[in-house]
This record gives C-alpha cells, sequence and structure tokens, in this order.
C-alpha cells in the first residue's frame, strides 16, 4: 500500500499499524523527504465485498451444523448417507 504526504506530496512509509478491529486499523505513517519529515496518522477501513469468498460458506454451513442437537445433526446426516461431525 502506497502513503503519500500531504504536505510535501512525498512518498509515505507506514511505520506501525494499530488494529482497533477487524474492520478498522490505524497507520502510523511519516513522509521519507528528508527536508519534510511530516508524521501522521491514516485510518484504514473494510468498506464492502465484490466477491465473497468460497470459504465463507463452507465456513457458515460447518458452524450451523455444529451448533445442530446431536438428533438433528444424526438424522440429516443419515439422510445424506455421512457420518457424523466431531
Amino acid at each position: 500500500m502506497r502513503v503519500n504526504c500531504r504536505e510535501c506530496g512525498g512518498k509515505g512509509r507506514i511505520g506501525s499499524r494499530d488494529e482497533q478491529s477487524i474492520d478498522f486499523a490505524k497507520l502510523y505513517c511519516q513522509c521519507l523527504a528528508p527536508t519534510c519529515g511530516h508524521t501522521w496518522v491514516a485510518h484504514l477501513t473494510f468498506d464492502h465485498t465484490l466477491s465473497p469468498s468460497a470459504q465463507a460458506v463452507d465456513r457458515l454451513i460447518f458452524d450451523r451444523l455444529r451448533e445442530m442437537p446431536k438428533a438433528l445433526q444424526r438424522d440429516l446426516f443419515n439422510q445424506l448417507g455421512i457420518q457424523e461431525l466431531r
């Protein structure tokens, strides 16, 4: 990720990152121009998904199955002809 200094327009560097949550982080930046030396904090946030991960569907299904009572799991797996989750 590239950051630019708003004071001189030069290239900046992300020195550290403070993750506040899975969707939000503070980026501590500094200008690389020796004559500037500006430091600042930028925010990095998640906005929206363009294409969902295939893993998300699998994870959702397995999480839902694990939440089911064992009797319901057995009935469902018997219908599908597979063994129960452990």
